[in-house]
């Protein structure tokens, strides 16, 4: 894992970004604080990849890490992302089976995360009942994700999975930065997939489309093709 130690001094604890944390008992907070570490990652950066061993905890306070897996022909297919207040859940799993990773993180943006090592981990873990509490909730919610991500990818249609992805990756704005190979792997599908639908989209009057972005001028379009998933 490619990282910096922050020198950037946050108000109060970075336990606090954390609303489960803040119910440890002070002498397990003394040690939480004691053996974790921020660091700093640049956007680009792989923050950890296959074959790589899980030797920390990641907390993310700020930015976004988006965690994908390559295939053995090459193609990578997006799992998850990681938003600041959230934990990295792959970390948790390979750090409890001791397996050494099979995805690889990148930083989208530049990232302020709190590294929590093995011992740290192992100690509270078995100490505290609130971290304890913490970390399988967070295991337990991205489980649910990956389960809803092999139902898309096996059950959805592909338009109807690009038009809630658009609308994701917009967020409150209108503007995606993304290229159609990038979506396809967003998506699990081949560029020339995204590409005959995006276009499909623009002749609908939804996107307009110039080089690496998607401009949404037709929200409510979009919107409804995402909601017909739950009809279908």
């Amino acid at each position: 894992m490619h990282d910096t130690v922050h020198d950037h001094l946050m108000e109060g604890s970075w336990v606090d970004r954390f609303p489960g944390l803040q119910q440890l008992p002070p002498e397990h907070r003394a040690i939480l604080e004691k053996g974790s570490k921020v660091i700093s990652v640049p956007e680009g950066t792989q923050v950890f990849g296959p074959g790589q061993s899980a030797d920390n905890l990641l907390m993310l306070l700020e930015g976004t890490v988006r965690v994908q897996q390559t295939s053995d022909t090459g193609r990578e297919v997006f799992l998850y992302r990681v938003n600041g207040g959230e934990s990295c859940v792959l970390t948790t799993a390979f750090m409890i089976t001791f397996d050494d990773y099979s995805a690889e993180g990148i930083a989208e943006t530049d990232v302020l995360a709190v590294a929590i090592p093995r011992a740290t981990f192992d100690e509270l873990a078995g100490l505290s009942k609130p971290f304890r509490d913490v970390i399988f909730a967070a295991y337990s919610r991205r489980m649910t994700d990956l389960f809803t991500l092999i139902d898309d990818i096996v059950f959805q249609r592909m338009d109807v999975r690009l038009a809630a992805r658009l609308l994701e990756l917009a967020g409150d704005g209108d503007t995606v930065k993304a290229t159609h190979q990038v979506l396809g792997n967003e998506l699990g599908t081949a560029r020339e997939v995204i590409s005959r639908t995006l276009s499909e989209f623009q002749r609908r009057g939804w996107i307009e489309q110039s080089r690496g972005t998607v401009r949404i001028i037709g929200r409510e379009g979009l919107e409804r093709l995402a909601r017909s998933s739950s009809s279908m």
